[in-house]
């Protein structure tokens, strides 16, 4: 155990020394200072926007910023529909791969357009490399720049003196290629260096020690495991995830992964405080999630270690079950931690064979959805629960809840209570409704409050973007595709809305004078309120759905 806390914290620490320079990186790319790579992408930058008919320095109002962000989603995701249902018809499609089914296609198109990467297909024997390409990998960049492009925006909103959140169309392409192209490439490189596959040759056969005849799968991985974890998208070319030697080969590659999936969300939440002119603000915020994570990590990996009173009885110490030996217990259950908190859902071990405080762990991240979240998208909702707890301490002393010098008002706490309020309600009612439908319980492989955890985990999935999956659940039906589908748009596009118009309400407030009676949002004690307030929160609506699964099912297991 003592070395798999050193290796823990080595990667911890890894991430920690990335925060500052990556995230003054973020600040100059979209404050549009020069950075190394203007001369590489300038030129290209600058003939797009001529094609898409853009004016580089045209700012956009909250409601002209959220009709580019929905119009050029929507477009996006009836391609990738398109894609999906014709592949059959379509170039580089070796294998013969069928088309898609219709609700299957729909639930993938909408899954990797919001970030989500949820999949009810293996991938290797499902799309074809052009589906891979457009489908899969294409989106995994739009999505993630879409959740960076709108927190800025917001950010922009919250120290603008008028509605002008800056350009989507800019802040969505710069983000691609002076972010995002970049990391993904040396990280490409880096995964084919470690034996990750890259090629269009397609699947050899090979003869086994025993002789038997086997079909090894192969294709572009590399490019797509580097923006998959770069992006906090999720999702995999193989069945198996990160945990497949093909996608994680090594220990090496699995350090990398777990630093790309951590480096933009914390990065982001430090560019916060150099963006509105206040580091304390940023480090408070920072603090908050690092708490939560923190917490979470040490509970997922205390239980693996500790195991089951089963594998105690047989002699074996700590839950190996589901897990790749080339990783272990401690890369496991960081992996873990850091997938859902980063909500990515790539997973290099099987979370239903987690033990039930552990696989407790990933269901209450997504649950909260905030701890550190993906890029962007996590810093918003963390924002979220930051002007709650601003309102509700205004309230205690008697002042006018204030937040960065601008006043918190009647609409910005509606606004922000209705994205907090619709998490729980399209993860607690598509769970009530499943569980009262016979074709949907045909499709839980375990009975009783295990059966219960695979559904509430499929729909927090779904509704917290993240995209991991419990496993033993039958999620290819035309109810779960389309149930988890819709629970996907809502749960990426109703909090962008939300704070989109919280960003355009603040933009045109005046900036109150700080005084000896106002609020001071960037100390330790607000930052232990912040913590509470998201507790708090997350217990009162979550708590009863968790006793009845993976809470009773440790309660069972320890009896």
């Amino acid at each position: 155990m003592g070395i798999g806390v050193v290796q823990v914290a080595v990667t911890l620490l890894i991430i920690l020394l990335l925060v500052k320079p990556v995230g003054k990186y973020i600040v100059n790319v979209f404050d549009g200072q020069r950075t190394g790579l203007d001369r590489i992408f300038g030129g290209p930058e600058r003939l797009l926007y001529r094609v898409m008919g853009v004016r580089e320095n045209e700012s956009m109002g909250w409601k002209k910023y959220l009709t580019a962000v929905l119009l050029s989603n929507f477009v996006m995701l009836v391609m990738m529909f398109l894609v999906l249902r014709l592949q059959k018809y379509l170039p580089l499609n070796p294998d013969g791969i069928g088309n898609m089914p219709a609700a299957q296609a729909f639930n993938t198109a909408v899954s990797f357009m919001t970030n989500t990467n949820w999949q009810s297909y293996t991938g290797e024997n499902a799309l074809s490399y052009l589906s891979q390409m457009l489908a899969v990998t294409f989106p995994m960049f739009t999505s993630a720049a879409t959740g960076f492009a709108v927190a800025i925006a917001f950010i922009r909103g919250l120290i603008g003196r008028r509605d002008e959140l800056g350009n989507f169309y800019v802040d969505l392409v710069r983000s691609i290629t002076r972010i995002f192209l970049p990391l993904s490439f040396i990280v490409a490189l880096f995964l084919v260096f470690q034996g990750v596959p890259q090629t269009l040759a397609g699947a050899v056969n090979a003869t086994t020690l025993e002789g038997a005849q086997q079909t090894i799968t192969r294709g572009l991985v590399a490019s797509l495991e580097s923006i998959k974890h770069i992006g906090t998208n999720g999702g995999g070319w193989f069945g198996t995830n990160a945990a497949h030697p093909f996608e994680n080969p090594t220990a090496l590659s699995n350090l990398v992964h777990i630093v790309c999936m951590m480096l933009l969300p914390t990065a982001l939440v430090y560019a916060f405080g150099l963006m509105v002119n206040n580091r304390k603000q940023g480090w408070a915020l920072f603090a908050a999630m690092s708490f939560l994570f923190l917490v979470m990590l040490t509970t997922v990996f205390v239980s693996e270690y500790r195991g089951v009173p089963a594998l105690d009885a047989v002699g074996l110490q700590g839950n190996m079950e589901g897990k790749e030996v080339r990783f272990g217990i401690p890369e496991s259950a960081l992996f873990t931690a850091v997938t859902t908190a980063a909500t990515t859902g790539s997973v290099n071990n099987m979370h239903e064979s987690l033990t039930p405080l552990g696989g407790m762990v990933s269901l209450a991240q997504m649950m909260l959805n905030n701890v550190f979240g993906g890029k962007g998208v996590g810093l918003i909702n963390g924002l979220l629960y930051v002007i709650l707890a601003v309102f509700i301490c205004g309230l205690m002393v008697g002042r006018t809840p204030e937040f960065l010098g601008k006043k918190i008002e009647g609409k910005e706490v509606k606004l922000a209570s209705i994205a907090l309020l619709i998490h729980p309600l399209i993860i607690l009612a598509p769970t009530a409704i499943a569980l009262m439908r016979p074709e949907a319980i045909a499709s839980i492989s375990n009975g009783g409050m295990h059966g219960l955890t695979e559904v509430l985990y499929a729909f927090a999935s779904g509704a917290a973007n993240n995209g991991s999956a419990f496993a033993g659940l039958n999620a290819n039906t035309d109810f779960y595709n389309i149930a988890i589908g819709i629970v996907m748009l809502l749960g990426r596009y109703v909090s962008m809305i939300a704070m989109l118009a919280i960003a355009g309400s603040l933009a045109t407030k005046r900036v109150v004078p700080v005084t000896t009676g106002t609020l001071r949002t960037h100390t330790p004690l607000f930052a232990g309120i912040l913590v509470m307030m998201i507790v708090v929160v997350g217990a009162l609506t979550f708590f009863p759905s968790l006793a009845l699964g993976p809470i009773a099912e440790h309660l069972a297991m320890i009896q």
